[in-house]
């Protein structure tokens, strides 16, 4: 063989082996077989793809809420070229849906899509992740998680299960609630059987209630069968679609215990530091674009769902008197004091949520809220 024949060669195989080795070192396998230097790029050919499996706290396809979770799951394949494929198990298919933190956190599943404040028995500093009774609404929330020091205390809070976790859908402002009577005064909540989870539960607890944390698809069976008599979950669209209306009448507005939900998507945190740099760069902006989706969507929907209700199934729309709301708000201070002391983290993540509630409000009331309210008494 000729010299520059056998250099030829050589020097197409050395190529064809770099190629092979950037392939593997952007696929996702061990970054120890990437040769010195090299740097991650779009691989020619894949050499270890993920399938990843996702529980959820929903039921499946439920609007807004099962829907965003498989939009999650789709949109992270697509941005990933199918490096990365999730498939997604409603509550029930898999492990039950109040199961799916643990199930993640030890590697059951590989992520979860819930409501963080479904895990308070862990801690009650992932409570304020989700939503805080006279709290933050969602931009607020978005505010102090981003840019705020929220997400790095979230971090430190869900790493100490094994977890990593995202904003990945928010509801907006959310609704009092379903009740089968009037509430006149704060006497009428004594007694009353009320699915309400979070912190927004133990609120009513103080007042008297006997609050309790259900999944959403037991709640309308609990209704039906008497087993609760009062009832929150989201708002017009979301209740519309549960079919409350058809064993309760009463709608009460505005909610004192989620201005702003947001919903999160957790991954177990062995299986997402396994991930490539981009790949986890892609997840962070798919979960923080659903979240700013579905805020829209939320908001969107729920204004013609509230018109159905009323219109079409004769529900009686009721605001929270006065002195009723003044007592949830005088028993959310009382909680959130004992919630600040019952661990150092759970102080320090309140305590950074307070100091940003209180900068925000600052400047919402002179911007939206003054706005809304000029735009209200100048209306029509």
């Amino acid at each position: 063989m000729k010299r520059r024949d056998f250099l030829t060669g050589a020097a197409v195989t050395g190529a064809a082996a770099a190629t092979l080795a950037v392939a593997g070192c952007d696929s996702g396998q061990n970054t120890a077989d990437c040769a010195p230097g090299t740097e991650p790029a779009s691989p020619a050919i894949v050499t270890n793809k993920r399938k990843l499996k996702m529980v959820t706290t929903w039921q499946k396809n439920f609007p807004g809420l099962g829907t965003s979770a498989e939009r999650v799951a789709k949109r992270i394949e697509e941005a990933t070229d199918g490096q990365i494929s999730i498939k997604v198990y409603a509550a029930g298919e898999l492990v039950p849906a109040f199961e799916c933190f643990d199930a993640v956190s030890n590697g059951t599943a590989d992520c979860y899509n819930g409501a963080e404040y479904y895990w308070q028995g862990k801690s009650v500093g992932f409570s304020f992740f989700t939503a805080v009774p006279f709290g933050m609404t969602a931009n607020e929330l978005t505010a102090w998680i981003y840019h705020g020091g929220g997400q790095e205390l979230w971090d430190e809070l869900s790493a100490r299960f094994n977890l990593k976790g995202f904003l990945s859908a928010n509801t907006g402002v959310q609704m009092g609630g379903w009740f089968n009577k009037q509430i006149t005064s704060l006497e009428d909540l004594k007694g009353l059987k009320i699915r309400m989870p979070g912190l927004g539960g133990e609120v009513m607890r103080r007042l008297g209630a006997a609050a309790v944390s259900l999944p959403g698809p037991d709640i309308y069976q609990a209704l039906q069968t008497g087993a609760i008599n009062a009832t929150e979950w989201v708002g017009p669209w979301n209740d519309l679609a549960q079919g409350f209306y058809k064993v309760t009448k009463y709608y009460y507005w505005p909610g004192f215990h989620e201005p702003g939900a947001a919903l999160a998507t957790v991954f177990n945190k062995d299986v997402y530091e396994s991930l490539t740099k981009g790949q986890k760069q892609i997840i962070q902006t798919v979960c923080h674009t659903e979240h700013d989706y579905t805020l829209a969507e939320f908001n969107q929907k729920n204004a013609g769902a509230l018109d159905t209700l009323i219109k079409d199934h004769g529900v009686v729309l009721e605001k929270f008197p006065a002195d009723v709301f003044a007592g949830m708000r005088e028993a959310s201070a009382a909680v959130l004091a004992d919630v600040s002391q019952e661990s150092e983290i759970a102080g320090r993540v309140y305590t950074s949520f307070k100091e940003n509630l209180e900068n925000s409000i600052r400047w919402t009331r002179i911007s939206e809220e003054a706005y809304v309210n000029m735009r209200t008494a100048n209306a029509g």
